[in-house]
């Protein structure tokens, strides 16, 4: 029974001896984790844009953001403070398409009313003042009111082509600030004048002579 003992704790301790040492951080767990690092800290100080460097829109597309969407191109540019004139210049020529276009409903059918022979029909009386009686007048008032017709026609299709015009500018805009975006000015932009002497040649003589010369530094 003694020697049946000592034969177990002998193949105990050698079957200990012979398992691989495991230690606290695995060779291969050690190794991921600093190329897991390494690529996040490469992630992390990637810059979207450098500090301090200058934002070059592409022209093709800042026309396009501006065909489809008006006041877009500005946007896209980053020049935000274009878009109060852009947007006022569509609410201006917004007010002034509707008004005259109402102006000349008014005129129209008051120009129609007039003309007929349909007592019934009197809507131009809405365009005189209160209680003004023009029996006597009729030719004179005809006269007045398709010149107003006419007058106000006009000046709606003006206002149709200045909210075309306001549309069109929007977009050569965007397209000629994107494409100047990328043009380079050197920031010593600078006028100097300093003396210089200037060597001319007749024959054999030599001349030397004494003047100022004008550089401008881009």
């Amino acid at each position: 029974m003694t020697a049946t003992l000592v034969l177990l704790c002998c193949s105990l301790h050698t079957l200990r001896a012979q398992e691989p040492a495991v230690t606290d951080e695995p060779d291969t767990l050690r190794i991921d984790t600093a190329a897991f690092l390494a690529i996040t800290d490469s992630l992390i100080n990637i810059p979207l844009q450098r500090e301090g460097e200058r934002f070059c829109p592409d022209p093709i597309r800042s026309m396009w953001i501006a065909l489809v969407f008006p006041g877009g191109g500005q946007i896209y540019n980053r020049k935000y403070w274009k878009l109060p004139v852009v947007y006022g210049g569509f609410l201006g020529c917004t007010y002034a398409l509707t008004w005259n276009n109402q102006m000349l409903h008014d005129y129209s059918q008051a120009y129609l009313d007039i003309m007929d022979s349909d007592p019934g029909t009197k809507s131009y009386e809405k365009m005189l003042p209160l209680g003004y009686d023009i029996s006597g007048k009729e030719e004179r008032f005809k006269t007045i009111f398709k010149n107003k017709k006419n007058y106000f026609r006009k000046y709606r299709d003006m206002s149709i082509f200045a909210f075309a015009g306001v549309y069109l500018i929007s977009i050569i805009d965007a397209y000629v600030d994107a494409e100047l975006s990328s043009f380079d000015i050197s920031t010593d932009l600078s006028l100097r004048l300093q003396p210089a002497a200037f060597e001319t040649r007749c024959g054999t003589q030599r001349n030397v002579a004494v003047g100022m010369q004008c550089s401008l530094t881009f």
